[in-house]
């Protein structure tokens, strides 16, 4: 009788998944069933089947996607940290390269496909993290150019910003260059130009185009410089004039932006050519029209004598191919085409609009109304997204300026 007895049932952590399924078939003690109250690790599994891996990564991307929309792009992290708690395996694929730069791009850069800064695209996605959480918090590290020395006579005017770089554009023509991790000065641009000039900020800078191997800068007097960027300079380099303004047939160049393959500029002073594009490689003009400025002509003359007061119009690449400029009463869209056709967008009022305080990136753009309200709007159907109020106090109605949307 000793020989037909069955040995006792192992305990549940020490059995394999093959002695799981023998007992379950052969009607096993209460020992060997699923309870309500065990722990998921110490559960006999019915089947031993593993999702393929890139099953796994497309189902953590949607609950990213899912938990960004939903909850704020800050929400997007502790989802994926939660999702792959579920078995060691999945945490496992969790350290996939391929996983973490779609999580990237569909979760910080859903517009556009972004270069990688860090080694890896882990490292990259925790790292723009932490810029969003401490951005909110309002922490930050910051450190001084360490050369040259600030002057009394002149002031920063633009500011442009690249993956490791950073040019700052002032009131007397130049455009200081500055590593971001070191602050360190790589050298000072200019034209060196010796001609009469209309007024006495007939130089300031008016815009900035900062690209990888590229420095694209214009003036008020709608000359625009380019030079290559080295980091082995350090002192004044001439840039090479592309374009020789012309104040008294154009206006003044209020505004400058754009990217590798077309240059924007905004003009204030003469009626009817308010918008102008230029070819990047070939550096030709390709169109001059449009009235946004018309209204804030004689504000753009008077820019080149005084600089104190508010801006008069700015623009902003609000995705690949268009552009959103802005004044004082009117916020317009124009669309940039292949061949460099300009259409011009949708049109819209706007009340009492802090011009200095417009931004646009990631196809939204964001302006500051009235002083207080700032309006979130899609930009090509001007569709409002939201609004948010704005501290008030004595400073109300000064926005010095906005960096993205």
């Amino acid at each position: 009788m000793s020989g037909g007895r069955r040995p006792p049932p192992l305990p549940v952590e020490s059995q394999t998944g093959g002695q799981r399924r023998q007992q379950q078939a052969a009607g096993a003690g209460d020992s060997s069933r699923l309870r309500a109250n065990d722990p998921s690790s110490s559960r006999p599994r019915s089947v031993d089947v593993l999702w393929p891996e890139h099953f796994v990564e497309a189902v953590a991307v949607r609950v990213a996607e899912n938990a960004a929309t939903f909850d704020g792009r800050l929400a997007a992290a502790p989802a994926v940290v939660a999702f792959f708690q579920v078995c060691s395996a999945w945490r496992t694929i969790s350290w996939s390269e391929l996983l973490w730069e779609e999580l990237t791009h569909r979760v910080w850069s859903p517009r556009r496909r972004r270069r990688r800064l860090h080694p890896s695209w882990r490292q990259e996605f925790i790292s723009l993290h932490r810029i969003a959480a401490n951005f909110r918090s309002g922490r930050c590290l910051h450190s001084q150019p360490v050369h040259p020395p600030p002057s009394p006579a002149r002031s920063c005017r633009r500011l442009a910003l690249s993956d490791r770089k950073l040019a700052a554009g002032f009131t007397d023509g130049h455009v200081h260059l500055y590593d971001l991790p070191s602050a360190a000065f790589l050298g000072s641009y200019d034209l060196h130009l010796q001609r009469d000039r209309l007024g006495r900020f007939s130089r300031s800078i008016s815009g900035i185009i900062l690209r990888r191997r590229r420095l694209i800068f214009a003036s008020q007097d709608g000359d625009i410089g380019v030079a290559p960027i080295s980091s082995a300079e350090n002192g004044n380099v001439t840039a090479r004039r592309a374009r020789a303004g012309n104040p008294v047939e154009d206006g003044t160049l209020v505004d400058f932006t754009g990217d590798e393959r077309w240059w924007v500029g905004l003009f204030a002073g003469v009626p009817g050519r308010s918008w102008r594009v230029w070819d990047g490689e070939t550096e030709e003009e390709v169109f001059a029209g449009g009235s946004l400025t018309d209204l804030e002509s004689v504000a753009g003359w008077h820019m080149l004598a005084d600089i104190s007061g508010p801006s008069v119009a700015r623009i902003g690449v609000a995705e690949e191919g268009l552009v959103v400029g802005c004044t004082g009463t009117r916020l317009q869209a124009v669309r940039v085409e292949e061949r460099g056709a300009v259409g011009e967008g949708l049109d819209m009022e706007l009340r009492a609009a802090a011009v200095d305080g417009m931004g646009a990136s990631e196809g939204r753009v964001v302006v500051v109304e009235g002083g207080w309200l700032g309006v979130v709007r899609v930009a090509q159907t001007m569709e409002e997204v939201c609004r948010f109020g704005l501290a008030t106090g004595r400073r109300r109605g000064m926005r010095e300026g906005c960096w993205g949307a």
